[in-house]
């Protein structure tokens, strides 16, 4: 009876250790896979770290996203409904024995300030992902051990449907977001966002207290001096400064939307975000930007000046990209400057365009989707374009359940059927072991 007990608690923690690594595997690779271009960036600001940046320019940081997010959302998948179960426990070990002892480094030696596991959906600290990591290698220890305990929640039949669906729709779906744009938009610029209200700061709330330190050398020593202590002697060299955060306090979401105009130098920020409607085709880099829809862009631009509506390209890049872009493409849109970072957060395309509405985020494009002259038939008040998504978050993911589990449950009853026809028919067969039976009967 005692070893009944056991037996029965050791099976309800394998397969509670096994849906919880699911969940977080399926979770992590589906975030991946819906923002790839933000993996990207994380993967390379990892090259920068590891001094591997000529890595960067290259195809190896999209073949590292669009690898994480398949085999995440595999290995996840398969521990859910219990196939392949020796080769997921495997998998799912060698991973955490990977990921644990680099998380535990990046809390250490904080290089960066976010690992990236979850994307933007869920920010955890450096040392909250060690943590979460040795939970999960602990868990994966146990359903390696006993993966023999795992029960699957499909036949041995439908194993390989069950293994090439759930790779094959990840990998489709990480293509159309890489396409375009993300299903789930975490980041402050959000369509639905009001750029104007998240960059405001509450009454009462604290600022946070920033200090700068400056390094300067002497005899070949360093030292650290603050504004409070700064050396009189200017035998001192300086060597660099950096800014810390001394005291926390609240941050806005939205902190570094600053628009400088590239004819004159000025800021415009509040000019687009008070414009009752105003286009920003977004670029981080222009010499990197694809062009294949220039002529489109062109027709968009001579599509505002009609209706008297702001358009600016925002950029980071220089003016010598600039001329070059505009020599190329006979762009004879207005340029403005803005932060890399910031532009890469706007939006995962480059060129993308962004349409506000009195500062409010009204509609995101990709290169891919452009709007055409037969969407853009009049004033974009009287455009379906022109107006808010009325999507919720929640009918996203009625949505996107509906496409992974729809078909899924459409094959597996189509191979059921197939299988059943195909008893029928074996038993009726001339020769066959039921029909001879049936006749000795």
């Amino acid at each position: 009876m005692e070893n009944k007990y056991i037996h029965k608690a050791v099976y309800t923690s394998v397969n509670l250790c096994r849906f919880l690594l699911a969940i977080v595997f399926l979770f992590s690779g589906f975030v991946k896979a819906n923002d790839p271009m933000g993996t990207v960036y994380k993967v390379q600001d990892y090259f920068e770290v590891w001094g591997l940046s000529g890595w960067n320019s290259g195809f190896v940081p999209y073949l590292i996203a669009w690898i994480m997010a398949i085999v995440e959302f595999t290995m996840g998948s398969y521990l859910l409904f219990g196939i392949r179960r020796r080769l997921a426990a495997v998998s799912c070990l060698l991973f955490m024995l990977f990921m644990t002892p680099l998380t535990l480094w990046l809390a250490v030696a904080n290089p960066i300030s976010d690992c990236g596991c979850f994307g933007d959906a869920v920010q955890l600290s450096n040392w909250g992902t060690f943590w979460k990591n040795v939970v999960l290698l602990l868990a994966s220890i146990v359903v390696y051990v006993r993966n023999r305990d795992v029960f699957k929640m499909v036949t041995d039949k439908m194993d390989w449907l069950v293994a090439m669906y759930s790779t094959v729709f990840i990998f489709l779906f990480t293509y159309f977001t890489l396409s375009h744009l993300p299903v789930f938009d975490f980041r402050p610029y959000h369509v639905g966002a009001d750029i104007k209200a998240g960059m405001e700061i509450p009454e009462g709330e604290k600022l946070p207290v920033y200090e700068t330190i400056f390094t300067y050398e002497k005899d070949g020593v360093r030292k650290d001096f603050t504004i409070d202590n700064f050396p009189n002697d200017s035998t001192w060299k300086f060597v660099e400064s950096q800014t810390v955060l001394k005291q926390k306090g609240y941050e806005p979401p939205i902190k570094d939307f600053s628009i400088i105009s590239n004819e004159d130098g000025f800021d415009i920020t509040e000019e687009v975000l008070n414009s009752e409607y105003a286009f920003l085709l977004v670029s981080p880099w222009l010499e990197n930007a694809d062009d294949s829809s220039m002529d489109l862009i062109n027709e968009i631009y001579d599509y505002s000046l009609d209706h008297g509506y702001t358009f600016y390209c925002v950029t980071s890049s220089s003016d010598e990209a600039i001329s070059r872009w505009q020599d190329y493409t006979g762009a004879e849109y207005p340029f403005a400057t803005m932060d890399e970072i910031t532009l890469k957060t706007i939006i995962r395309s480059n060129p993308g365009l962004v349409l506000l509405k009195n500062g409010v985020v009204i509609r995101k494009w990709s290169n891919f989707s452009f709007p055409n002259e037969y969407q853009l038939t009049g004033p974009l008040e009287e455009l379906s374009i022109g107006r808010l998504d009325e999507n919720t978050i929640w009918e996203k993911v009625y949505e996107m359940m509906a496409w992974f589990f729809g078909p899924l449950i459409f094959f597996i009853l189509v191979d059921l059927l197939w299988l059943n026809i195909h008893r029928k028919r074996k038993k009726f067969v001339p020769g066959s072991k039921q029909t001879s039976t049936d006749k000795k009967n």
